[in-house]
């Protein structure tokens, strides 16, 4: 077992800013990736919902990443031992779209930090708010759950069964990853976490079964399928991560409308749910 006893109460209300030009270039490239050829982006264009994970990027030296691919611990992130890292889940709130091509800032301070043992082994879950101002408005803020873990059992290749019926008034997107996909995705918010683009490191050294699609790329992908059903701006935006997807098989996004918003749903190839999510309207009536 890795040790992570030490007390990392100092790392609690650590503070770190990171400054953003919204350059055009990383949004005309997102909407590539994503096959968006009827947005018009231009400077002055608002980002879309959660398109601000393109933006604000850490940038560590390549001396400085770990063997894993990620940053080494110790800076703004606490030296947390578990060798695995997630994006387990945020809550977003919307006050007002970031624009293209003006100065913007993030703001982020580390909240709580909590050791826990769960079923798979010892857990480490790091709680951190980050705020988003333009013109000095606050625009957006989101608060996310970290989550490190001790290695695990191998993780199995999905089982491949057929979805059931989609909910009255839902509507869905079949997503089939691919290493395409998974490195544009990487390359678009400067992530080297080998997991995502090395297969061998991915199946010998951690344990899964194949590439893993990213949290954030499966949380982007389902506030596409809803930016797709609705005009009225998004005033929430949820997610939690329930287990991984890989890119061995197709996986099916849902999204169903409910009082006020939308429940939405990333569901592996068997069915079972590998995120979910929730998305409040500005207006609290979905469109029909």
């Amino acid at each position: 077992m890795t040790d992570a006893s030490e007390d990392y109460a100092a790392w609690v209300g650590r503070q770190e800013v990171t400054d953003d030009e919204l350059c055009l270039a990383p949004a005309l490239a997102a909407a590539a990736m994503f096959d968006d050829t009827s947005t018009n982006f231009a400077t002055g264009s608002p980002l879309p919902p959660v398109w601000h994970w393109f933006y604000f990027l850490p940038r560590a030296p390549q001396a400085l990443l770990g063997i894993d691919g990620h940053p080494q611990r110790g800076g703004f992130m606490p030296p947390i031992p578990y060798p695995r890292r997630m994006f387990a889940g945020a809550r977003m709130r919307f006050h007002r779209p970031l624009l293209i091509g003006q100065p913007a800032r993030r703001e982020a301070i580390i909240r709580d930090i909590s050791l826990k043992s769960g079923r798979s082994g010892a857990l480490a879950f790091v709680s951190v708010l980050c705020r988003f101002y333009q013109d000095g408005r606050l625009c957006i803020e989101e608060e996310q759950d970290i989550v490190y873990r001790e290695p695990g059992p191998a993780v199995a290749s999905p089982r491949v069964l057929d979805w059931s019926p989609l909910p009255a008034g839902a509507c869905s997107r079949i997503v089939t990853p691919d290493p395409k996909l998974l490195f544009r995705f990487s390359a678009l918010t400067f992530n080297a976490h080998r997991i995502h683009y090395d297969r061998p490191y991915a199946i010998d050294e951690e344990g899964y079964p194949g590439l893993v699609v990213h949290g954030p790329l499966t949380a982007v992908l389902l506030m596409e399928v809803l930016r797709q059903q609705v005009a009225q701006p998004v005033s929430e935006f949820s997610f939690r991560g329930l287990a991984p997807l890989f890119d061995l098989a197709p996986f099916r996004l849902v999204c169903t409308p409910e009082e006020g918003g939308f429940s939405l749903q990333a569901q592996a190839p068997d069915g079972t749910t590998a995120m979910s999510a929730r998305a409040a309207i500005a207006n609290g009536v979905p469109a029909g």
